[in-house]
């Protein structure tokens, strides 16, 4: 048989037997793994219904001047928005580690080289590293100009809240439309179009 377990009180110097965990006590622990456990699933069950809607869509904006912006390019040089008036522009906040933001790469080139000489693309690479940003541009042949928001200053002037996200800027530079994800070559003709009536 185990002897109990004894503590010292510090006041007497006397050995005092441990107080036990008693049935009230485990059971309290139980309901607080419990509920955390619970917690934990819904939450899991939640983001999963929440990644299956999807953040995919348009984001209501009002019409109003592009914040201008000034962004040192990937190949040299620098891109300043205030330079394009005239020409509609497409400025597409993305990162390398964004898997959306693969899914869109294809389409954003091919819109590109369909609409040269006709609408501006940028990319704005954001929270990312200047090698993992170059070797994506590489792996999806982007050729439009791009560049890295080091401080995340051109991010916040237009309200980023993830990415991918594309801005619409219309020829006398005023921000028209808010796309939130990937976009597709369809929809990209679907903003673009009317842009340059």
């Amino acid at each position: 048989m185990t002897a109990p377990s004894t503590r010292t009180d510090p006041l007497t110097d006397a050995a005092q037997p441990a107080p036990e965990v008693g049935a009230g006590s485990a059971r309290i622990i139980a309901l607080v793994v419990g509920v955390a456990i619970v917690s934990l699933i819904g939450l899991m069950v939640w983001g999963i219904g929440k990644r299956a809607q999807g953040t995919t869509g348009a984001v209501p904006v009002t019409t109003r001047p592009a914040p201008t912006f000034s962004l040192p390019l990937f190949e040299g040089g620098d891109f300043s928005l205030g330079a394009q008036r005239g020409k509609p522009v497409l400025i597409n906040f993305w990162a390398s580690w964004c898997i959306p933001c693969e899914d869109e790469a294809a389409a954003l080139e091919a819109a590109s080289r369909t609409y040269q000489d006709r609408v501006v693309f940028i990319g704005v690479n954001v929270q990312d590293t200047d090698p993992l940003a170059r070797g994506f541009l590489k792996r999806f042949g982007v050729s439009y100009p791009n560049g890295r928001d080091v401080s995340g200053s051109i991010s916040v002037e237009y309200g980023m809240s993830g990415v991918p996200e594309t801005y619409f800027v219309d020829r006398s530079g005023m921000l028209v439309r808010k796309w939130q994800g990937p976009l597709d070559e369809a929809r990209i003709r679907q903003f673009l179009d009317p842009l340059l009536r």
